[in-house]
């Protein structure tokens, strides 16, 4: 909770009371309620007839205690369901082009495949073939290393990915074929906090890659920035592996955790 003052205090005292039930799974009294939020119980009593009439609370028995509402959930979901998530990560695209000057792209996971649903292109005389819409196989890219490292959190289910979606093809010579490799490198992406593609789907490209959460448990996306292996030498593809975890966090990760 934010100790600055808020404009519209009643509705900075209906969100006081909602972000306090979300922390209680067993309910809580009005008399509970009172105590931690420092409020009178008359304004309390108004505030939570107000969220149960909006189905933001409820009080399954009489005088019993307070839950969040269904309606609470439902609404995140319904915002979920329609996020616009090239409108939301766009500036994140745009800025890293502009600080980077290569190539960057957003993603999603489409099981054993990755789906580029967004690219910024870099202003060089070789640009990369990638198209909005084009799909890559994901355990060759760097962007779909990232997404598979969170999404499949542990080295069994990386195994179990592996074998449902096998056998992992080869790109190019530096291509990743095992699963007990491909857990390993899992293990190594999460430690680092992104992941690395040398040239792993296309001899000559290197790319560094994160995921974005946007308040999920697992990513909703993914992002990464692609250049020849000449204009990314490991010290400048590791800068900008960090320079993308700074970003993200800066433009999108703060806003929705």
């Amino acid at each position: 909770m934010t100790d600055k003052q808020s404009p519209v205090g009643s509705v900075d005292r209906a969100l006081r009371i909602i972000q306090l039930l979300s922390h209680s799974g067993q309910g809580m009294t009005l008399e509970d309620l009172a105590v931690r939020s420092g409020l009178p119980r008359s304004s309390l009593h108004r505030l939570l007839g107000a969220l149960k009439h909006r189905g933001f609370a409820t009080q399954p028995e009489p005088n019993g205690p307070y839950f969040l509402g269904s309606e609470l959930m439902a609404a995140a979901f319904r915002f979920h369901d329609r996020l616009d998530l090239r409108a939301l990560v766009q500036p994140v695209l745009v800025r890293l082009r502009k600080e980077l000057n290569e190539t960057v792209h957003m993603a999603v996971l489409d099981e054993a495949e990755v789906v580029y649903v967004d690219k910024v292109e870099a202003i060089h005389p070789i640009t990369m073939s990638s198209v909005i819409g084009g799909r890559n196989p994901a355990h060759v890219t760097g962007v779909g290393k990232a997404l598979l490292a969170w999404t499949y959190p542990t080295d069994e289910a990386i195994r179990l990915w592996a074998k449902a979606n096998g056998p992992l093809a080869a790109r190019t010579r530096h291509s990743i074929t095992s699963a007990s490799a491909l857990a390993e490198e899992m293990r190594r992406i999460r430690e680092q906090g992104y992941a690395l593609d040398m040239e792993e789907s296309e001899e000559g490209v290197r790319c560094a890659a994160i995921p974005v959460f946007l308040g999920r448990t697992v990513p909703a996306a993914g992002v990464s920035v692609t250049a020849p292996k000449d204009r990314f030498p490991p010290a400048r593809l590791t800068q900008a592996a960090e320079l993308l975890r700074k970003v993200v966090t800066e433009e999108i990760d703060r806003h929705v955790d």
